[in-house]
């Protein structure tokens, strides 16, 4: 299915500027929709030859849809779209004309022209139709409810027409909620409440508020509930700023326990401020969760920022027995294994920071490579560099991960590159300097690394499968047991020595590195 850019820049001569608001609309037209009970279409002119495209589409959840097909991408003309082109035309809502019948289901049709209003405000093109399509199956005496949403709907409608709905969007704000059935308070100009859906008025009363709300100062009562006097005041400024004729950001309002979220909404239809709609949503349950994850991550983080420091210890409690060993051989064993619980402290450290099981891991590469090159038992300055990008893994992968590319770096540092004094250690005038390179990518739910470097290679009996010192009978462990992957170690096309490791990724694991 086409988006509505897509559709808007394919069959129109439509403005960035013109898809933008369109996109405005579609993510809050929910609201409408809902209050009039009705399926919203939007319908674009194409070319100006009389034919129009519905370029976006919602359903009502407070009544039967009257389309039971997606009219998205449809192009229609003629007698179809007559009162789409008076209302595009006139700049006017249509809504004169007798019911239609899509199938078995009776219709009417309603036109609302969407109007783009100029940076200075004055009154500007308009840019697209929204059709309000009722399905008149189950009509009946509307309740006090529904009349004022349909009232409340109205007003909306006359405000896509002047431009002014929807509102701007406030930053890291959505539209999923509150919605309308949430729970619906309508405001005449002074801010006092003349309508409250049962559903608000429960949420007030969950607040601590019993008595009915028609007749309240809903700026005041919000300043008295709020248990926080901060709190009640911003959520008071918000109802004074939406009868203002502003659009203030969502407020939540705590109080005996409970919590409500409230977005407050001007009405101005014809530019005349005839009060302010505010949705209120009981959020309570929703916050108590956001709570408990809030202590659970910082309990795990906690938890990673303990084992890193035992694990500083422990590292701490080896450096300082190999200071005390006298044989050499047993000094350097103790050292490589200070490196090797430092390498997987470094993990944890990351993990301590973040508030996910996933961790940055360049940024640990490039500290344990930095590493490999300042403790390494070697005379040669080896440079290191990094190609490609790991992005975030989770800590299973991490853990082990790290451990590998620690004792490849180590292998190919110590190993790789002759000291000076060994035959074939001098290096011949412009000959490359020493380096060893990490590279990674992805490829089909896969981790590709590669530890390369432009030393003098394996040696001609290395046996890849059984050959090598304890750090690399770790790496083989690690890679084909915990990480379930496969290694390579050959010489490299130009020289030197190159480790290919192939890693998999699980399903969940490549969703989160790809978002």
């Amino acid at each position: 299915m086409s988006t509505l850019r897509d559709l808007a820049e394919e069959h129109t001569q439509l403005r960035p500027a013109d898809i933008d608001h369109l996109h405005r609309i579609a993510g809050d037209w929910q609201l409408l929709s809902d209050l009039s009970f009705a399926d919203l279409l939007l319908w674009v002119p194409v070319d100006g030859d009389g034919t129009y495209l519905c370029v976006a589409q919602v359903r009502p959840t407070t009544a039967p849809t009257t389309y039971l097909d997606d009219q998205v991408g449809r192009i229609v003309g003629g007698l179809e779209v007559a009162h789409l082109e008076v209302a595009h035309r006139q700049g006017r809502i249509w809504r004169e004309g007798d019911p239609v019948w899509y199938g078995d289901v009776p219709a009417r049709h309603e036109a609302v022209p969407v109007r783009l209003r100029g940076t200075d405000g004055e009154s500007g093109e308009i840019i697209a139709v929204v059709g309000r399509d009722t399905n008149l199956s189950t009509a009946r005496t509307p309740s006090q409810l529904e009349l004022n949403y349909l009232t409340t709907a109205d007003d909306l409608a006359q405000m896509i027409a002047d431009g002014t709905f929807p509102p701007p969007r406030h930053p890291g704000e959505t539209t999923s909620a509150p919605r309308v059935g949430d729970g619906l308070v309508r405001l005449d100009a002074n801010g006092k409440v003349t309508y409250a859906s049962p559903n608000a008025q429960s949420a007030y009363r969950r607040l601590g508020y019993a008595s009915h709300l028609v007749g309240e100062d809903l700026a005041k009562l919000h300043r008295r509930l709020a248990g926080d006097p901060l709190e009640g005041t911003d959520a008071g400024n918000a109802v004074l700023a939406a009868l203002r004729g502003d659009s203030p950001p969502r407020r939540e309002i705590d109080a005996r326990g409970a919590t409500m979220l409230t977005r407050a909404l001007p009405l101005m239809p014809a530019g005349v401020p005839i009060g302010a709609l505010v949705l209120v949503r009981d959020i309570t349950e929703v916050r108590r969760r956001d709570r408990a994850l809030i202590t659970k991550d910082a309990t795990i983080r906690e938890i990673h920022h303990r084992v890193k420091n035992n694990l500083q210890t422990v590292a701490a409690l080896l450096r300082l027995q190999a200071r005390r060993v006298a044989m050499p051989e047993a000094r350097v064993a103790l050292e490589e294994s200070v490196r090797r619980v430092a390498s997987i402290a470094l993990v944890h450290e990351t993990l301590s920071l973040s508030s996910d099981e996933a961790v940055e891991f360049d940024g640990i590469v490039d500290r344990v490579a930095s590493a490999a090159t300042e403790v390494a038992a070697t005379e040669v300055t080896v440079g290191m560099r990094r190609q490609g990008s790991f992005g975030v893994l989770p800590a299973e992968i991490a853990t082990s991960l790290v451990m590998v590319l620690n004792e490849l770096l180590l292998n190919a540092v110590e190993h790789g590159f002759p000291p000076a004094g060994e035959e074939g250690a001098a290096r011949a005038e412009g000959a490359a300097e020493p380096e060893v390179v990490v590279s990674a990518h992805r490829f089909r739910k896969q981790l590709h690394v590669s530890v390369a470097d432009n030393g003098r290679g394996l040696p001609e009996q290395f046996d890849a499968e059984r050959g090598g010192n304890l750090g690399l009978q770790i790496v083989r462990a690690l890679v084909t047991g915990e990480l379930r992957g496969t290694i390579e170690l050959r010489n490299g096309a130009e020289g030197g020595t190159e480790a290919r490791l192939v890693v998999p990724l699980s399903r969940d694991t490549t969703d989160r590195l790809t978002t």
